[in-house]
């Protein structure tokens, strides 16, 4: 089995006071992608030494902001920075790893950090932006030999079931019909699979992310914005797809929930 976690830590240091490094110890992952590291990359390098993973990880140029990172017991062959739209490439929000499996195929792994955006904003053109650049390098990775895998928080909820308040955020940044039709592509002509949705079936969630606020936690009032996208051939290997919710409100780590999905390559 090959497993793979993705999970926004919402700032690393913070997280990793807090239980990640307990979580990443015990959830023996093969690969974890992580969002939002939000630390320069000497530390981020600094607070993983001695975990026995190889570390690629991008940071934004703004301090403090955005920051994605792949980590892996597999040393990459090679890592690339940036979706091809050179506008983003020091923002923090994308870094593809390139991995050799045991069988010789070649797994191309992504950690993403789509904007959160804001309607009617230039925030939201430069997310939207970033999924037109998206999309055209998701064409080209599905054209490639071997496995592709999309992980981590891309701030869109696809569907009435992604989002427990769908109708109260029609109009809102993360649900807005214009974005979620980037989804209708992905997982349509471009041939890409939601493996979380695909194992989950249609039932309402999974959620991985809930408000610090009120009680959303506590009443499960979140969204499924987590994601792991796989062409065809290694979504089929998907087997198991787990969310680690905390136990408790003051249990969390991070703002997010570990999405971990086993995929058997074998």
């Amino acid at each position: 089995m090959l497993r793979i976690a993705t999970v926004n830590v919402n700032g690393i240091r913070a997280a990793w006071r807090k239980g990640m490094k307990e979580w990443l110890e015990s959830r023996d992952a093969d690969i974890i992608t992580l969002q939002e590291v939000r630390a320069p990359d000497a530390i981020v390098h600094e607070i993983l030494e001695g975990t026995g993973y190889h570390v690629v990880h991008t940071e934004a140029v703004a301090k403090g902001r955005s920051g994605v990172a792949v980590l892996s017991r597999l040393e990459p062959t090679s890592h690339r920075v940036g979706n091809g739209d050179a506008f983003f490439d020091d923002s923090g929000r994308w870094i593809e790893s390139d991995l050799t499996l045991p069988d010789g195929s070649v797994l191309t792994v992504v950690s993403v950090y789509v904007h959160s955006g804001e309607a009617g904003t230039p925030r939201q053109e430069e997310k939207y932006r970033f999924l037109d650049q998206m999309t055209k390098r998701m064409a080209e990775l599905g054209g490639m030999d071997g496995h592709a895998l999309i992980t981590g928080d891309l701030n869109v909820g696809h569907t009435e079931l992604d989002i427990r308040n769908w109708k109260g955020n029609l109009k809102k940044a993360g649900f807005l019909p214009e974005e979620r039709a980037y989804f209708d592509q992905f997982f349509g002509d471009l041939g890409w699979y939601d493996v979380h949705r695909h194992l989950a079936g249609p039932v309402e969630g999974p959620y991985t992310w809930w408000s610090m606020r009120g009680q959303a936690f506590d009443n499960d009032t979140g969204w499924r914005i987590d994601y792991q996208i796989a062409t065809p051939e290694l979504a089929a290997a998907a087997r198991v797809a787990t969310v680690d919710r905390a136990a408790s409100w003051g249990e969390r780590w991070s703002d997010h929930a570990p999405l971990t999905i086993d995929y058997d390559l074998g």
